[in-house]
């Protein structure tokens, strides 16, 4: 029978894969282990603990898409790019060109798959995290992974009584993201007048930018009247703009 680790292999394209007891340990045991000088971060869309790491560098980005340039600018071999693939959980990373990009300038990729597990963007990267925390696509509410090619071993923490039910999230999860995606589009085409960030990309959230009182008043009692679940925004987590998330991946 296929095991966790197998269903994780076939969603990362890695063979080595480490199950850890959360995403933020898998985040801080991956830049470790390659321990360069600077780690890059993108300007908003990313995740709470990036900014806490140390000798971070912020590369900027259109709410939360990295501007290609501005990578190719400050990436060399003493560097390692920590991405968040789907930004904000709303804005899929052009990660083939980021990869291309990071291979020319000889910088890693550690590529957090938190929110794109499931798609092909979670395929790239020298290192794959993720967490299978509360709200995530694989929602267990516990755990993390590392997943890499790398000829690397980390000492696995994750406690073995949830193994059984994470094999269960990982097999639900297109089941999952088949109704997250049916439902954001749903909200993105009650909220057309509004103006949507990256309203074609697949996303576990919309993010609706509002320009006064009265239109953020709209946005928030079409959340109310719906059940959805919101936050404020400018958030590093989402973006740095006046707007609206609603947290599809909550429901």
């Amino acid at each position: 029978m296929e095991s966790v680790k197998d269903l994780l292999k076939e969603l990362t394209n890695k063979k080595n894969i480490f199950l850890v007891d959360r995403g933020d340990t898998a985040i801080k045991l991956s830049l470790e282990s390659l321990n360069k000088e600077k780690t890059l971060i993108q300007d908003q869309g990313g995740w709470l603990s990036y900014q806490k790491l140390p000798n971070i560098t912020y590369l900027k980005t259109n709410y939360g898409i990295l501007d290609l340039n501005n990578l190719r600018n400050k990436s060399d071999n003493s560097s390692v790019l920590l991405i968040n693939s789907l930004s904000g959980y709303f804005a899929q990373q052009p990660m083939s060109k980021i990869s291309n990009i990071c291979k020319q300038k000889s910088c890693l990729i550690v590529n957090d798959v938190s929110g794109s597990i499931g798609s092909n963007i979670a395929k790239y990267g020298d290192m794959i995290v993720g967490s299978f925390g509360k709200w995530k696509p694989i929602n267990l509410e516990y755990g993390g992974f590392i997943a890499t090619n790398l000829d690397l071993k980390f000492d696995e923490n994750f406690d073995h009584k949830y193994l059984k039910d994470l094999y269960k999230k990982i097999k639900d999860l297109p089941n999952r993201l088949k109704k997250l995606y049916k439902l954001t589009d749903k909200i993105k085409k009650d909220l057309k007048n509004h103006e949507i960030i990256y309203k074609n990309h697949k996303s576990l959230v919309v993010i609706v930018k509002f320009k006064s009182d009265e239109e953020k008043n709209i946005i928030i009692d079409y959340c109310k009247n719906n059940n959805l679940q919101f936050t404020l925004c400018p958030r590093y987590i989402r973006v740095n703009e006046q707007a609206i998330s609603i947290e599809v991946k909550r429901g």
